[in-house]
């Protein structure tokens, strides 16, 4: 009877993460980590019962949670992984494509390889191994969530009703246009100056991610809550933690964990939703960026591969939509639309700026995006900033009141045509400044870049 009452008394987890041994914050009807992995969470009777009337252990796994956090980040400077470094994966290049060293979806091989350096896994063994534990996971995701969601309302990001004004092919051929330029095309001619500060501010995007404490500008707060958070994005989230401060010469061990990851997103592309593909985008990304900036892999086949394979998800990603029907009819949209609307966008237009560094570092010319032309630029500040839904339904209200007969465009940004008459010339200069009342950093950034560039 002793032993009953003691069983019982141990039990602080619902009954999955009691399984897995993992830390559980024991949430009313379903905790964190089953949200998360879409689990059924229980709970035992008797742990229920017992709830209400006293605390359940909240230091229960504090230590587990610290020593696991300390091994993400101190294993990647481990000498015995050093020596052990298996060589990069194979990259595919087309959606389908079977990669030699990617045997397991997204979920089951977080960062690939690096297990066998702790003697775990004989020499000869090169298949993949799980680096990164569920708790670390799901400790990252939740610091960053913690500080960035203020509320827990469910979003609903299915039957967005987006569209595409633009032939999004373009988007996927762009890097061919450094090779076989399309007539018309338009040379960037950018100033060093503005090289340096583009290179300055997408590392920055790189370091945001790696350091764990926000997430970049094209990534939206919702897609980082506990309700909405889709794997490509909240492994990513956590994966590139591990590039903070590695030792000069590991990271390439660090980049094989990551590109293995691409690998895995590029060839699952396929069975991904609308904001799953999203996500998806801008996790590719932000490993591209990480692998250039921060783990100083500038040249090799690797990299110029995954840029064609980054336009080629961005174009599936902008393929089921990257405008709100509601917008184009001067009308509101559901917040979740435009939500995914507007990262879209932004993601598209970061990959851009992204491309043409590459091209710069490589000695390659870059042209004008004109195939982006006619989208909005990046909104308000005060919209992609909304906490909840009515503060964004009032912000958005507002907007309107402002642009009630269109939307500001990037290509107003671009340079200003031959010809144009003097009121029409007024007129766009009074659309960027008003545009300008009320950007974000990102919107500035690329005001900057436009305007130095253009002299628009």
């Amino acid at each position: 009877m002793k032993g009953t009452r003691y069983s019982t008394s141990r039990q602080k987890a619902c009954q999955p993460c009691s399984t897995a041994k993992a830390k559980c914050d024991r949430k009313a009807r379903c905790c964190t980590r089953c949200a998360l992995r879409g689990l059924s969470c229980s709970y035992p009777q008797t742990l229920l019962s017992r709830a209400s009337s006293r605390d359940v252990g909240d230091n229960v796994g504090d230590n587990i949670g610290d020593s696991t956090e300390a091994g993400l980040y101190n294993s990647i400077s481990d000498p015995r992984i050093l020596s052990a470094a298996s060589p990069g994966p194979e990259i595919p290049t087309r959606p389908g494509t079977q990669s030699l060293n990617s045997q397991s979806p997204t979920s089951q091989s977080l960062a690939v390889g690096l297990t066998q350096a702790s003697g775990s896994m004989s020499p000869t063994n090169t298949s993949s191994a799980t680096f990164v534990t569920s708790h670390t996971l799901d400790e990252s995701i939740l610091n960053i969530t913690g500080r960035a969601s203020g509320s827990s309302e469910v979003l609903d990001f299915s039957s967005l009703e987006l569209f595409s004004p633009i032939d999004v092919d373009g988007i996927s051929n762009r890097w061919l246009n450094t090779y076989i330029p399309i007539p018309g095309q338009k040379v960037k001619e950018y100033p060093a100056t503005i090289t340096a500060f583009i290179y300055r501010l997408l590392k920055s995007y790189a370091t945001v991610a790696v350091r764990g404490r926000s997430v970049p500008p094209f990534v939206h707060h919702s897609q980082i809550s506990v309700t909405s958070t889709r794997p490509p994005l909240s492994t990513c989230l956590s994966l590139v933690r591990i590039c903070e401060n590695p030792l000069p010469g590991s990271e390439s061990v660090a980049a094989d964990v990551l590109q293995r990851e691409m690998n895995n997103i590029y060839e699952q592309q396929g069975t991904y939703d609308d904001f799953t593909l999203l996500a998806a985008f801008q996790a590719y990304l932000i490993y591209s960026m990480v692998l250039f900036f921060k783990l100083n892999q500038v040249s090799g086949p690797f990299l110029r591969q995954a840029i064609m394979n980054l336009q080629d998800l961005a174009c599936s990603s902008s393929r089921s939509g990257l405008v709100c029907i509601a917008e184009q009819q001067r009308a509101r949209p559901r917040w979740e639309a435009w939500i995914v609307a507007e990262a879209k966008r932004r993601a598209l237009f970061t990959m851009y700026l992204f491309d043409s560094v590459l091209s710069t570092q490589d000695g390659l010319q870059t042209f004008l995006g004109t195939e982006l032309q006619g989208l909005p630029a990046s909104a308000d500040k005060s919209l992609w900033r909304a906490q909840i839904r009515r503060d964004w339904e009032i912000a958005y209200n507002m907007y309107l009141a402002d642009w009630p007969k269109e939307t500001f465009r990037i290509d107003e940004l671009w340079p200003i045509a031959a010809g144009l008459d003097e009121p029409s010339l007024l007129e766009r200069r009074n659309r960027v400044d008003r545009w300008l009342e009320n950007v974000d950093e990102f919107g500035t950034m690329l005001y900057a870049v436009t305007s130095c560039t253009h002299g628009g």
